[in-house]
């Protein structure tokens, strides 16, 4: 019970961390003006990075999800289990991705997988 509540407080520290760093993301704001850039380089460069600021807020959507899911496992007493298998994760797996749902085994085999197969 003790290592379910250490393992709590590093969800969300983690969820607390990936939530400002999109507040933060969405203060500076994507907005992106023609008018403000001199000429056809600056404009691909602003949109390369808005692009990629875009791809960035996709992962953290994902991790965020990750870490909810995890917290939901948390209070329903599944957290630690390795959803492909029911084995449980390993102990310094958990410690050190908290979010994840496969035990290390499950996840060599998918990411063989998607790489096997794209």
């Amino acid at each position: 019970k003790k290592e379910m509540k250490r393992f709590q407080e590093m969800l969300e520290e983690k969820r607390k961390v990936v939530v400002e760093r999109a507040r933060q993301m969405l203060s500076e704001g994507m907005v992106l003006d023609a008018n403000d850039l001199p000429d056809e380089m600056d404009l691909a460069s602003s949109e390369y990075i808005q692009s990629f600021e875009f791809r960035l807020r996709v992962r953290e959507k994902s991790l965020l999800s990750k870490l909810d899911l995890a917290l939901k496992k948390i209070d329903e007493g599944t957290f630690g289990i390795c959803e492909v298998c029911d084995e449980p994760i390993g102990k310094k797996r958990l410690e050190a991705r908290p979010e994840t749902s496969l035990c290390i085994k499950c996840k060599e085999d998918q990411e063989r997988d998607e790489k096997a197969y794209g």
